[in-house]
């Protein structure tokens, strides 16, 4: 997802990383920084944020970071649900997304396709996961190998190219 808003032309790229404890967030925010890296960006730590993947915790890490002297054109949320609580933030301060601020998420939960704009994020292959998960339960232990799904991108309304500086 950051190497699809740096693409569009972002370069201060907001992250609301998720809960602490989960793989899932350190993994995600692996992603943030490893494209920031491959694109040159430095990564600036007042960018980021934790959420604990919940809406009202999207929204309060969106607040802090358009709060920010130098607020981030576009923020990746680490789920959808923190991402949508991020347009709600944005909203009430009246950030015209995407023209202000580009907000994108994770997950392709069904919300991400009824909030307005509609979202921009990762879809993550659930069935094909819960698939396999269950496939390495019922496995022998020898056999265990580490499987890659595939996730892809869904673009929607939430992101667009940075606007020019007036």
């Amino acid at each position: 997802m950051t190497a699809h808003l740096l693409a569009l032309g972002h370069r201060r790229i907001g992250h609301i990383a998720g809960h602490p404890d989960y793989a899932t967030s350190a993994q995600r925010r692996a992603g943030y920084e490893a494209a920031l890296t491959a694109a040159g960006v430095a990564l600036d730590p007042a960018l980021v944020r934790t959420g604990f993947y919940d809406f009202p915790s999207g929204a309060a890490a969106a607040e802090s970071l358009l709060d920010l002297p130098d607020a981030p054109t576009a923020i990746f949320a680490a789920s959808d649900d923190m991402a949508a609580g991020a347009l709600a933030a944005a909203h009430r301060r009246g950030v015209a997304i995407p023209h202000d601020l580009s907000v994108a998420g994770f997950g392709d939960d069904p919300l991400a396709g009824y909030v307005w704009p509609a979202l921009t994020t990762m879809r993550q292959p659930v069935r094909d996961l819960a698939w396999h998960a269950a496939d390495l339960l019922l496995a022998p232990e020898d056999t265990h190998e580490q499987r890659r799904l595939e996730h892809v991108l869904v673009l929607r309304d939430s992101t667009a190219a940075p606007r020019e500086p007036r």
